[in-house]
């Protein structure tokens, strides 16, 4: 088969020029969309690039290459490829009510909301946020979340959970569109059905799905050169979970190296502002600003540290801490996929090629990956892997895209054994079993 450049199809809808080929390829049997689109730079450079590897070639028709010949029949503006907006939103709502309906089926949706995960802790805060009155809050995750759902509850009259339940699934739709602007269908789609914690949190509350629609939102601002939004989205993103930090350091880096200082001090400002406002309550109620950061501490971390050597607290949870061998299965299953996209990433010319067209995303992503693999917390390194990894999961999706099946029976039937599968996880495995034989007595 003609070598298909895969990595085209994920960059942005706008500015520069998108070109779109059908491509026939034997190994497949049918004829597959490949879009390129080479973006303005975003960096200065004092030499001239190099030609992207994404370009359409300058003149195809006076190349006659048995290859050339074969790779470009046609040549035309058109969409990224893969799965429609509609589309995408049709599969994410058929996913959603079968979870749904699983554990409808096996016990109290609303007792399964307050039972699972943080769901609880950031209702109590949402509350305590709301009637403004701290008293017995402990002080553990981000409040961005919880300010959301206050404000949500506020507005329209909806009780925590439903304020809760409304953002996740609400944030989780937007989610997967903008993973669809920023690369393409086929990526957001498998983005939406692949990670069971990605289901669980969106049809049972999490912070994921919110922050996810902030930090996608601000790469795409980025994109676009829309640094002030970018910078609030990103902003807005840490306060929901603190690693978005590295997407603002991304957008102030890359004015920098620009040399933009009027937009980087602006930048600047936008991000202080959301701290202060976010750390000042803390401050007033805790006596600490950084009361939620001082409280990711515990005696188990490897030197008293947030982050040690990587795969250490993964090794050395796995081996304190006993698990089924369908959770063993998961997680490693997780860990082997990311660090298979993690080698592509380092090989692949034309990934550096993306990095340096996207350096904030690049800049967001190194250091998501290190801690990713260097959270210092046996208990959760491994068990949380999947979780701790939706973040990184659209860029390790575009590492592999040329291994991701192109073909919708595949991706629908994969959607609904997943959501399935999902639901039955958070209910647990052994709870499932043993209803299953209940019924049967």
């Amino acid at each position: 088969m003609n070598r298909i450049n895969e990595w085209s199809s994920s960059f942005p809808r706008y500015g520069g020029c998108m070109a779109h080929a059908i491509i026939r390829s034997p190994r497949m049997g049918s004829e597959v969309e490949v879009m390129s689109r080479k973006p303005a730079p975003l960096l200065r450079l004092d030499k001239p690039a190099r030609p992207a590897p994404w370009a359409p070639p300058a003149e195809p028709a006076q190349n006659n290459s048995p290859r050339a010949a074969s790779s470009f029949d046609a040549v035309s503006f058109t969409e990224p490829a893969g799965p429609s907006p509609a589309e995408l939103l049709r599969l994410a709502l058929v996913t959603i009510a079968i979870f749904i309906l699983v554990i409808s089926r096996a016990r109290s949706y609303p007792a399964a909301v307050d039972n699972f995960g943080d769901s609880s802790a950031y209702m109590n805060l949402a509350s305590a946020i709301r009637h403004w009155d701290f008293r017995g809050v402990e002080v553990k995750q981000f409040w961005g979340l919880p300010y959301a759902m206050a404000a949500v509850s506020r507005l329209t009259g909806a009780s925590n959970r439903t304020a809760l339940l409304l953002i996740s699934l609400v944030a989780s739709l937007l989610a997967v569109i903008l993973i669809r602007q920023l690369w393409n269908g086929w990526i957001a789609a498998y983005f939406a059905v692949l990670n069971f914690d990605w289901l669980q949190r969106t049809c049972l509350g999490g912070s994921e799905p919110l922050f996810m629609a902030l930090l996608l939102g601000a790469f795409l601002s980025a994109r676009r050169r829309r640094w002030m939004l970018a910078s609030l989205l990103a902003a807005l993103a840490t306060v929901v979970r603190p690693l978005g930090a590295f997407a603002l350091v991304g957008i102030g880096l890359t004015l920098l190296w620009q040399k933009d200082f009027r937009r980087f001090a602006g930048a600047l400002a936008i991000g202080l502002a959301i701290g202060i406002v976010y750390a000042v309550p803390l401050a007033a109620h805790f006596g600490d600003p950084l009361a939620t950061v001082n409280s990711y501490h515990s005696q188990q971390w490897q030197g008293g540290w947030l982050f040690g050597f990587p795969f250490y607290a993964i090794i050395r949870g796995t081996m304190l801490y006993p698990a089924p061998w369908t959770n063993l299965v998961l997680s490693f299953g997780w860990i082997f996929l990311v660090i298979a996209a993690v080698l592509v990433m380092i090989r692949s010319r034309n990934f550096r090629d993306y990095c340096r067209s996207h350096p904030v995303e690049a800049i967001f992503l190194v250091p998501y990956l290190w801690c990713l693999f260097s959270y210092n917390y046996p208990y959760w390194a491994r068990g949380n892997f999947a979780r701790f990894a939706i973040p990184i999961l659209p860029f390790a999706l575009f590492a592999l895209y040329r291994w991701l099946p192109k073909d919708r029976r595949i991706l629908w039937g994969l959607g609904v054994v997943s959501s399935a599968l999902a639901a039955i996880s958070a209910l647990g495995v052994a709870n499932v079993v043993s209803l299953l034989h209940t019924g049967i007595r």
